[in-house]
C-alpha cells in the first residue's frame, strides 16, 4: 500500500467477510484503519457533503464512511433462500448473503463506487495521474535501451496488454452504468408506493 498510495485511489476492503465473526470483522476493521493512519497511508475518502444536500445522502455517506474498510464475502452460487434466489455460500449452519447487509458491507461497496465513480475518476486525473505526470516530466525519460528488437517486442507486448486493459475496463465500466440503472429502477420503484400512499 505505501507504494501505491501515490499512485492510485485505495478503498480498503477486507475479503473473506463470511469467514469470521462480526466482533472480529470490528476488531479487524479497527487495526487496518489504525495501520493506514500509523503509516500514513492516504486512501480514498468520501468527499463531504454540502449544506443544501438531502438529509438522507448526509446519512447514506456518513454510513459509507464508517464502514471503511468494507468487509466483504462473495459468491457466483445462486442459493434458494425463503423463496427467492440470491447470491451466497450455504454453510452447515446456514447461509451467507452477498447482498444482505447483516452479513457484510457489500451492498455500501458497490453503492460507494457507483455514487462516487465521477469523484473516483477525477482524483484519479487530477490528483495521481498529474503527480505521475510532473515526476516525469521533472525526472526525464528513462533512457532508451540499446537494442531495437527488445523494444519493438515490449511494446507490442505492452500494446496487446494495454488492449486487454482497455477492454476490460470497458466491460467493468458497462456493468457499473447495468448496476447504477438497476439501483435507479429498484429506488423508483420503492419511491413509487410511497408517493401513492401520499397522494
Amino acid at each position: 500500500m505505501k507504494m501505491l498510495h501515490n499512485k492510485v485511489n485505495i478503498v480498503p476492503v477486507v475479503a473473506k467477510a463470511d469467514a469470521l465473526t462480526k466482533k472480529e470483522v470490528l476488531r479487524l476493521k479497527q487495526k487496518i484503519m489504525s495501520e493506514i493512519e500509523e503509516h500514513n497511508i492516504k486512501i480514498y475518502t468520501l468527499p463531504e457533503c454540502d449544506s443544501d444536500e438531502d438529509e438522507d445522502y448526509k446519512e447514506q455517506v456518513k454510513q459509507l464512511k464508517e464502514a471503511v474498510p468494507f468487509a466483504v464475502s462473495s459468491s457466483v452460487q445462486l442459493i434458494e433462500v425463503k423463496g427467492r434466489k440470491v447470491r451466497g455460500r450455504l454453510y452447515p449452519w446456514g447461509v451467507v448473503e452477498v447482498e444482505n447487509p447483516e452479513h457484510g458491507d457489500f451492498i455500501k461497496l458497490r453503492t460507494m463506487l457507483i455514487t462516487h465513480m465521477q469523484d473516483l475518476q477525477e482524483v484519479t486525473q487530477e490528483l495521481h495521474y498529474e503527480n505521475y505526470r510532473s515526476e516525469r516530466l521533472v525526472g526525464g525519460t528513462p533512457p532508451k535501451k540499446p537494442t531495437v528488437t527488445v523494444a519493438e517486442d515490449n511494446l507490442s507486448e505492452k500494446d496487446r496488454i494495454l488492449q486487454e486493459k482497455e477492454a476490460e475496463l470497458k466491460r467493468m465500466q458497462e456493468m457499473l452504468k447495468k448496476m447504477q440503472e438497476q439501483m435507479e429502477q429498484q429506488n423508483s420503484a420503492s419511491a413509487g408506493p410511497e408517493t401513492q400512499t401520499k397522494v
